[in-house]
């Protein structure tokens, strides 16, 4: 097959390797993902110079896997990964080889590789193709197909069998017959079982960040790779939600998974979208920058937002209810996270969204009461709740939602407008957004303490519901009052 273009940075360190009388080759997911045609970002290199040769040839070393045949190469600006050729050799934590033995060829290292798309490499001398095992004809089939026999593959690295389901979910590939008929295997579940909750975790993330994520979480399940690591899930599994008013054409889990699959990231939600047809436009990932953190928080909200469902489910005169599913899913998503290792900041936010996906409004809210939705939902997370409302509800039916429709986004978009036009206010949404604060009101005499902090939640409700009233005069004599009428005995 014709090869790919090397990377200037590259070609730039084959000519030291060359002088130095070795050879290297671009190895990995680079590779295939240059055949595919998305470019490469991230490059690891193979070679036939051992690590004390790679730290001769090259200035700055980082050894960060010395003990494996890895070093870090900083060159032209770039963090490369070197790794020598190598064979490995009886797994038995199921992780991580007890045995690595540096190999003479390129070939002999390509074996060791999980999946054929993945176990190419390219000259850094030429881009010539060495491709001992198909992949770039499983790249052209869109196959994931393991490198040799499945089960050997999957006996040595219980990550593998979840990084399939990643790959099948990322690209849009499907998992070829015997490969899958290895991941159903029992011992080979009960070594992926194994795994590290962090390195599932990091899967599970790649997934839910996939085009399809729904993809994904149903080979989790069928596998029975959902089972092991968020058995809570597949309490949703024909859980039915459909009665005579027709919300749901879908089960809890299936709800879920296609909640998923809506969870995308939109612009600013206004009025004016109304000339758009849809609200099921992503942002570009080239486009997300800082985003791209809100964007996991986002997926991971709806695939656990109404996780709950099944223990909240009661059925009375013909219809299904879920009173309170929101209160008992963000303690069990909470469970969840914590349990495979997310950040506390992650946990927090996702568990805020969830707490509050719930919120039913009316045209007849007062401003006060869109002021106090504001302050319990924090401006920081309007954008994201209402993502969440618009992903839950294309999880009813896998319809786009559109934003012509009234019936389905008149009440969202008219919330969201009243809730900018709090904001452009620039209303108090705290304690500290009051023209006055603590250090005023023992000025005026009043002392420190719980009965403080009593009349200055008093001053913002006052303000809540008078915007008019956030002056210092005005709070500072309202104060007076009600220390003297209220709290001065």
């Amino acid at each position: 097959m014709r090869g790919v273009k090397i990377p200037y940075e590259l070609q730039k360190m084959n000519s030291l390797f060359e002088e130095a009388g070795f050879e290297a080759y671009l190895v990995g997911g680079a590779v295939r993902d240059e055949i595919m045609g998305k470019g490469a970002h991230d490059w690891d290199v193979a070679t036939n110079a051992k690590p004390e040769e790679v730290i001769k040839i090259f200035r700055r070393v980082i050894p960060t896997g010395i003990k494996h045949g890895t070093v870090t190469v900083h060159f032209m600006k770039q963090a490369i990964e070197v790794t020598t050729f190598r064979t490995e050799s009886d797994y038995s934590d199921g992780r991580h080889p007890d045995k690595v033995e540096y190999a003479g060829r390129i070939e002999e290292d390509l074996s060791r590789r999980d999946f054929t798309m993945n176990a190419m490499a390219a000259s850094l001398k030429d881009g010539h193709i060495v491709d001992p095992y198909g992949g770039a004809d499983d790249i052209q089939k869109k196959t994931i197909r393991a490198v040799g026999e499945p089960s050997e593959r999957f006996m040595e690295d219980g990550l593998r069998p979840v990084r399939a389901v990643r790959f099948a979910s990322q690209l849009g590939f499907k998992i070829e017959e015997k490969t899958w008929a290895a991941i159903l295997r029992e011992d080979i579940l009960k070594k992926a079982a194994g795994i590290s909750l962090e390195r599932f975790r990091d899967e599970l993330c790649k997934i839910l960040l996939s085009p399809i994520p729904s993809v994904g979480l149903k080979l989790l399940e069928e596998s029975g790779l959902l089972k092991i690591f968020i058995p809570e899930l597949l309490q949703g599994r024909g859980c039915v939600q459909s009665d005579e008013r027709g919300f749901h054409s879908f089960d809890v889990l299936d709800h879920n998974f296609y909640a998923c699959d809506g969870a995308v990231l939109r612009g600013p939600m206004s009025c004016s979208g109304l000339t758009r047809t849809s609200f099921v436009q992503e942002i570009p990932a080239s486009e997300r920058g800082n985003d791209s953190d809100r964007f996991l928080i986002l997926r991971l909200a709806a695939i656990f937002h109404d996780v709950a469902k099944p223990s909240c489910k009661r059925a009375e005169a013909g219809k299904i209810t879920f009173y309170n599913h929101e209160i008992a899913g963000e303690k069990m998503a909470r469970g969840i996270m914590v349990r495979l290792k997310f950040s506390n900041a992650q946990i927090d936010a996702v568990c805020h969204l969830i707490k509050e996906h719930m919120f039913n409004y009316e045209s007849s809210w007062s401003d006060a009461a869109v002021r106090r939705f504001v302050q319990r939902v924090g401006a920081q997370n309007i954008d994201s709740l209402f993502d969440l409302r618009l992903a839950d509800i294309y999880g009813m039916h896998k319809v786009p939602v559109r934003l012509h429709d009234a019936a389905v986004c008149g009440k969202l978009l008219e919330l969201k407008e009243r809730v900018d036009k709090v904001l452009q206010e620039k209303s108090a949404m705290g304690l500290k957004d009051l023209a006055v604060n603590g250090a005023d009101l023992i000025a005026l005499g009043i002392p420190a303490g719980k009965k403080l902090g009593a009349i200055l939640k008093e001053l913002f409700e006052t303000v809540t519901d008078d915007p008019s009233m956030n002056s210092r005069d005005a709070l500072l004599s309202l104060a007076k009052n009600l220390y003297s009428e209220k709290y001065s005995g």
